[in-house]
């Protein structure tokens, strides 16, 4: 599958790439929140209405638990230094005002208890074009668990 958007193969370039360029700036400063573990610009980057499927519980965060600055910047204050977040094979699909990006993450840091985390996981984001921009109106992250009965998830999994 190529990396453009379904709506550039489609021959609508300069709007959808516009689009894309946007998306990823939007996407890159939630990283870059998520990196300075910076909670009130994390949530600058979603919807007022934002659904997460996360990694940590509950199955899912509604809008008001999603955008709950003072819950995330709590998670964000259990780390020693930046969180560093690489992407990697990401697909951006964009058209009608709404877009889905997904790749794989990869997050390394160290939790304050000294515990070395390197994780790859899988991340979905859907977009939702407003008059502000570009914002983030659902996140999906999961990680793959054994099929072997024990139901346990497999951290160790690298591409």
């Amino acid at each position: 599958m190529s990396g453009a958007p379904r709506s550039m193969r489609a021959g609508t370039e300069s709007g959808a790439a516009r689009d894309e360029i946007s998306i990823r700036q939007t996407l890159d400063r939630y990283a870059a929140a998520i990196h300075a573990k910076d909670a009130k610009a994390v949530i600058a980057c979603l919807s007022e209405d934002v659904v997460a499927y996360d990694l940590a519980p509950p199955l899912a965060f509604d809008s008001a638990a999603a955008r709950d600055a003072a819950g995330l910047q709590k998670w964000f204050d259990t780390w020693q230094g930046p969180i560093r977040s690489a992407v990697r094979d990401l697909h951006i699909e964009v058209g009608g005002g709404v877009a889905f990006a997904y790749a794989l993450q990869h997050m390394t840091g160290t939790k304050l208890d000294g515990e070395n985390v390197d994780l790859w996981f899988r991340a979905t984001a859907g977009l939702i074009k407003v008059a502000a921009g570009w914002r983030i109106a659902h996140l999906h992250n999961s990680v793959p668990f054994a099929m072997d009965g024990s139901g346990k998830a497999l951290l160790d999994l690298k591409p």
